[in-house]
């Protein structure tokens, strides 16, 4: 009987071991900054109900949030005192200069945290290393509709509370460059896309490349000595008020914070925006 026990706790201990290490962050220590800068091009209209959103988490879970549009809080003095930062719907361009690219990049080699919602993926396009931290680029996506999305790492601390199949209203992203390392979290079921138009359907067959079924919306990555969590999910600013998604994005935020233990620039190394990354 002491032998089953014991068995009986260690597989316990291994299938609630991740979700209790992202359930017992210490609030009180974490710092976001909420990064809102624009390039020249679309910007979405749910950036400011993505900003109150998490302002509303913070007050709710004790956490501090900062936010700003000014690409002069990139130096390494400054992002020094945050955990993550979290990029809602960026596009484009988000850095006037290679120096506040290089500091954001430093901050990630430094150990710090990333989240990116939604348009993320559309940020900073002629930028390589960007491109890889995030795990690829834009490349298209379906317009606008209900479709399924399922989680695929339902053991993953982030995916805890989000429905194992949720139909969503959103839009379906599919991204170019990818690049291997990321761990994917949540699909779109490319099976539920609406493709009776022949322009929507003959776009879908080009983006999903080699990808079956099944197309990533949702992973993490440690990249380059940072913590990195995506979600392409968040397109309607009605999402923001959405317990479901809010829930989403939380489990992203508790997971990356649950992974940065020390901003230390003395472990980044690059001095140049596209210096190799040192694997």
């Amino acid at each position: 009987m002491k032998r089953i026990l014991a068995i009986l706790f260690t597989i316990t201990a291994l299938a609630t071991g991740p979700l209790s290490n992202a359930q017992t962050v210490n609030w009180k220590k974490v710092k976001v900054l909420v990064y809102t800068k624009n390039g020249t091009g679309y910007v979405h209209d749910n950036i400011p109900s993505a900003v109150k959103a998490i302002q509303k988490l913070g007050t709710q879970y004790g956490f501090k949030v900062d936010t700003s549009a000014d690409p002069a809080v990139m130096t390494e003095a400054n992002l020094q005192q945050y955990t993550l930062l979290i990029f809602p719907s960026t596009n484009n361009d988000v850095f006037n200069t290679d120096a506040q690219r290089v500091a954001f990049r430093r901050y990630i080699e430094a150990g710090g945290g990333f989240v990116g919602l939604h348009s993320v993926t559309g940020t900073e396009r002629n930028w390589r290393w960007f491109k890889m931290m995030l795990g690829g680029t834009f490349a298209w996506h379906a317009r606008f509709q209900k479709f399924t999305v399922r989680v695929i790492d339902s053991r993953h601390p982030s995916m805890q509370g989000t429905p194992a199949v949720w139909e969503k209203g959103d839009e379906c992203y599919f991204a170019k460059e990818l690049y291997p390392g990321p761990r994917v979290l949540m699909v779109h079921d490319l099976r539920t896309i609406d493709t009776t138009n022949a322009q929507q359907k003959a776009a879908l067959e080009k983006n999903r490349g080699t990808f079956g079924d099944f197309y990533p919306n949702t992973w993490e990555y440690a990249f380059d000595g940072g913590h990195t969590w995506v979600t392409t999910l968040g397109h309607d600013k009605k999402d923001y008020s959405d317990p479901t998604y809010l829930n989403h994005i939380l489990g992203g935020i508790r997971f990356i914070a649950s992974q940065v233990k020390a901003i230390d620039f003395k472990k980044s190394y690059a001095a140049q925006r596209d210096e190799e990354v040192r694997f």
